[in-house]
């Protein structure tokens, strides 16, 4: 089962930035059939996602953890018209990120989610049933 979340960090930009779950389950649906835009290491990956109006070329970049395509964690987000690319100080951060997010035990994940550090997107009908 692919549960995807998303840090209070990126969803506060993805609420500022328009972008919808919808998106990003649809980025995640693609990162499940091998279309990601680069493996950055320590399971930490690149994906565009498209701009209302101006498609993935003008829109924006997201960072994703995920490591075993059962999890994935939305850590990151940018406009590529507004910068090119992280520092090698933001990747190491966000590295170390990945690693304490996807070593999170379903007992930790739960507390997270109720302390608002991260928040889950339904992604499937089989979700949507489980968690209605």
């Amino acid at each position: 089962m692919v549960r995807i979340f998303k840090t209070r960090y990126f969803s506060r930009w993805a609420l500022k930035a328009g972008i919808h779950d919808k998106a990003l389950t649809q980025a995640i649906d693609e990162m499940i059939l091998g279309l990601s835009d680069a493996n950055l290491g320590g399971g930490v990956f690149k994906k565009r996602l498209p701009a209302p109006g101006r498609g993935k070329r003008g829109g924006f970049r997201t960072l994703i953890a995920t490591r075993s395509k059962q999890h994935y964690f939305f850590v990151f987000g940018f406009e590529k018209s507004k910068r090119d690319n992280i520092t090698m100080t933001e990747l190491h951060a966000l590295q170390a990120l990945a690693t304490e997010l996807l070593s999170l035990t379903e007992h930790q994940i739960i507390e997270a989610v109720d302390d608002g550090a991260i928040q889950e997107i339904i992604h499937d009908t089989e979700n949507k049933k489980r968690y209605s």
